[in-house]
């Protein structure tokens, strides 16, 4: 997806033109994938933009950097805030916000000690991630060839930027072979999550979702959508699934940030119905609440500026 520029983004306290907001190609997140990033969105809401569960997303980044071991040069509330900044700063009702912490230049080798960590903000205009039908249509999906990390081997609860090439490959062999996404098994042979989603499969009147001990990244929208669920009477629970289990699903539907709540009609060319009952009800719940049109939850909703 294209990125549409705006004027500035922040880079270690300062706001700096777009194109001249680089980095040296002797990077050491460039060469070993020793990053730590966030996905957040604003929406415009009736107070003006408001950036979903910012903190709890810059919460989550510091503790990304914690299990890398990677040292963080500002507090917390100091990135909220430039988050808030670059928003404000962008004129957009609504985008997509970018927080990135990485190893800049000054020291190679795998060895991390002597590195300096370098953080940076850019916001800019971004849909629908799967489709803007992704709701009432649904989308294709492909179990992947691709096993999801095991805890022993990339830690799958820290969103690290070496993480994703795992996902990357998922994503292109599904595109590439015409499904939409991908559905990442782990070790076990067990439902994990898609290459940049968590997964709801319905059966009967109950809702299962993977843990983080398949190998799931904890998701803020996961985390979202369940509480919007008990908010409905919908009944989700955490627990595993086998790829089977989807084949047979009486609806699946995927969330994450970008994808927001987005339909499954198909799993390995097996027909899912869709859209089923859950997905619509979640997912007009929570085009609501990320506006600001639910007040049980209005603190979620972190203004700009």
């Amino acid at each position: 997806m294209p990125i549409e520029t705006t004027p500035n983004i922040w880079m270690n306290g300062e706001m700096v033109p777009w194109e001249d907001a680089k980095i040296h190609v002797l990077t050491h997140t460039l060469h070993y994938g020793t990053g730590v990033f966030e996905g957040i969105r604003a929406y415009e809401t009736e107070q003006g933009p408001a950036i979903f569960r910012l903190t709890e997303h810059i919460e989550r980044l510091y503790n990304s950097a914690k299990i890398l071991g990677m040292p963080m040069p500002f507090d917390v509330a100091t990135i909220v805030q430039a988050c808030k900044d670059v928003v404000a700063d962008s004129g957009l009702d609504a985008c997509y916000l970018r927080p990135i912490a990485y190893y800049g230049f000054g020291e190679m080798g795998l060895a991390t000690g002597a590195c300096t960590t370098d953080i940076a903000i850019a916001a800019w205009p971004w849909g629908a991630y799967l489709g803007d039908d992704a709701v009432s249509k649904g989308v294709r999906m492909k179990i992947s060839s691709w096993t999801r990390h095991d805890h022993n081997i990339m830690p799958p609860a820290a969103k690290t930027t070496g993480n994703y090439a795992n996902s990357t490959l998922a994503k292109m062999e599904a595109l590439n072979a015409g499904y939409d996404e991908a559905i990442m098994l782990n070790g076990a042979g067990l439902v994990s999550e898609c290459s940049g989603e968590n997964l709801f499969c319905a059966k009967g009147d109950v809702v299962i979702t993977p843990p983080s001990s398949s190998g799931a990244l904890p998701g803020i929208t996961q985390d979202t959508v369940m509480r919007l669920a008990a908010d409905l009477g919908i009944n989700i629970e955490i627990g595993d699934l086998a790829r089977s289990d989807l084949y047979i699903a009486d609806e699946i539907f995927v969330v994450g940030t970008a994808a927001e709540v987005s339909a499954v009609n198909s799993v390995d060319d097996r027909t899912v119905p869709c859209p089923g009952p859950a997905t619509t009800a979640l997912a007009a719940a929570y085009a609501d609440l990320v506006r600001g049109r639910n007040d049980k939850y209005r603190a979620w909703n972190e203004l700009a500026g």
